[in-house]
């Protein structure tokens, strides 16, 4: 069921384990979407918001801020369960949570502070509590839920932004008690292979290389996809490593999912140096007889890489970043010469840490062959500076700098766009914005591309053409994960929306001070179409 879910149900984080963000069902389609309706709304807890709600069997599981859970009757929108973790508030720290993970009968909800909990699926009961690492000394904690691969609960972690004597990792566990199963080190450590590729630096001061977004499975290889972040502080002339390629940050790992061994990686972005972070989902699609990986990070390169050897196959360059000049033939990238790393001058360079894509993924449409891609396109100017505190553990972060953020000269009153683009790296259409799209986008059976922006508005768009089928404006930002599913033969599209992101787009306040959104809204707005059902789901 796993790897192959019922066309009603969205049971993984991208619906399926390929990461495509994709539904098969089609009752609400090109010809009709302009006549949906909302059906039912359901308001979540105040706090950072990033969803994104699973549905089995009739019944949808949304994580409820912080570190909570609320069952929903997924045709009505009433309560059937909720879960509060009891424990002390939470002031600091990244506390949102993007998605989690159902198997057998437990859903499986990662924490702020490092742990995964698992929960009869039924009641809503705690069946176990697993500490994974050490939140309170170490910094440790999870922003994404795990995925389930060959009956193991995979998950990435994150928090690794202080220097100390451990690093980050991505880990297996038992379904029914939590222990760890295999861990494997998204940072190589001193005398280990790649361990030469962060220069002499010790153990201590090898940070980053967070895996803070979900993986993806491909059975027909039997490989676990997980990707990296960038290390820290983020200049590499703060860190004190120039040169170095600091393995294995920014890549996608290939992971045997029965040993956790590593098979294979490849890394996109060497010695990164302004937050360009590639760790966001690796999207499998089978592409002129290959077995491929797609994915893009915030310099807005669309990469294709084999995906049974994670060689290079292609890389396409939208045309917004101006950090690196791209070898197409090779992917390698060299930062340009006005962007060398250096300390205490000023840097102009597109995009800004936000990226021009950040964790709201993009998806894939079979018909089309094309990916689906909100982005915020923005510049920036940064001066970074040494560091005055030592290096020692406790300390570390992302570094000190100032930055201020302007808009591209390709869109000098405006930041948002949804991007289409094919297989082939042909850009079929964009659709843009005032402000920034704001959520994950999503495709159906029915031809529609849907996503949302910062202004509090809901496109429903046609795949093929880019048209605007269905529009409407809710509560507060589209932010999260917006997912389609069916229950008793009718077809429902679940939105939620948000209003504190702490991964989100500073360049809005700052460049658009006109543009307002409410203080609170976080919640989940469902739509339909009238009627009580439709036979056409498949």
């Amino acid at each position: 069921m796993l790897q192959n879910p019922d066309p009603a149900d969205w049971i993984h984080w991208r619906r399926t384990l390929d990461g495509w963000g994709y539904s098969p069902l089609k009752a609400i389609n090109k010809q009709n979407a302009r006549n949906l309706q909302l059906a039912w709304v359901w308001t979540l807890n105040p706090g950072p918001s990033e969803p994104g709600p699973i549905v089995h069997n009739g019944t949808m599981f949304v994580q409820n801020p912080i570190d909570g859970v609320v069952a929903l009757d997924a045709a009505t929108g009433e309560l059937l369960w909720e879960y509060k973790r009891n424990m002390p508030p939470v002031t600091t720290g990244l506390i949102m949570m993007r998605s989690m993970a159902i198997y057998d009968d437990k859903v499986y909800l990662n924490t702020h502070d490092a742990h995964i909990v698992a929960l009869d699926a039924r009641t809503g009961k705690v069946a176990w509590d697993h500490q994974v690492a050490d939140h309170d000394k170490l910094g440790y904690g999870y922003t994404s839920g795990p995925i389930v691969v060959k009956g193991k609960i995979v998950a990435g972690i994150g928090g690794c932004e202080k220097y100390k004597n451990d690093v980050c990792f991505i880990s297996a566990h038992d379904p029914q008690t939590g222990e760890e199963l295999w861990r494997i080190s998204t940072v190589a450590r001193p005398g280990e292979p790649g361990g030469d590729t962060w220069g002499d630096l010790p153990l201590l001061q090898r940070t980053g290389s967070d895996a803070w977004i979900p993986g993806s499975f491909d059975p027909a290889t039997n490989l676990i996809y997980w990707s990296t972040s960038q290390a820290k502080p983020w200049s590499q002339a703060q860190r004190g490593d120039l040169g170095a390629r600091e393995l294995y940050t920014n890549s996608t790992l290939a992971i045997n999912p029965e040993t956790g061994k590593l098979v294979w990686y490849h890394q996109f972005i060497p010695g990164d140096s302004y937050d360009q972070d590639e760790v966001f989902e690796n999207v499998l699609v089978d592409h002129q007889g290959r077995s491929s990986l797609f994915k893009m990070g915030k310099l807005g390169i669309l990469w294709e890489i084999d995906r049974k050897t994670g060689d290079f196959i292609a890389a396409h360059d939208i045309g917004y970043q101006t950090l690196y000049k791209l070898n197409r033939a090779t992917g390698e990238l060299s930062f340009l010469p006005e962007t060398q790393p250096r300390l205490n001058s000023e840097v102009q360079y597109c995009p800004s840490a936000s990226g021009f894509k950040d964790w709201r993924s993009m998806a894939y449409h079979p018909q089309t062959r094309a990916f689906y891609i909100p982005l915020n396109i923005h510049c920036n100017v940064v001066k970074f500076r040494e560091a005055q505190e030592p290096k020692e553990e406790g300390t570390g972060g992302y570094g000190d700098f100032t930055s201020v953020r302007a808009f591209h000269p390709s869109n000098p009153a405006g930041l948002g766009e949804f991007l289409a683009i094919d297989v082939n790296g042909e850009i079929l259409w964009r659709h843009r914005t005032e402000t920034p799209m704001n959520s994950a986008a999503l495709t159906t059976g029915g031809g529609l591309a849907i996503v949302g922006d910062w202004d509090r508005h809901l496109y429903v768009h046609d795949a093929v053409t880019g048209e605007v089928l269905f529009q409407t404006r809710l509560g507060a930002s589209v932010q999260g994960f917006p997912i389609t599913y069916a229950v008793r033969g009718k077809q429902y599209l679940a939105v939620p929306t948000a209003m504190i992101d702490l991964g989100g787009w500073s360049s809005m306040t700052r460049l658009l001070p006109q543009k307002k959104r409410p203080s609170g809204g976080n919640a989940i707005y469902v739509f339909a179409l009238p009627g009580s059902s439709d036979a056409r789901l498949k």
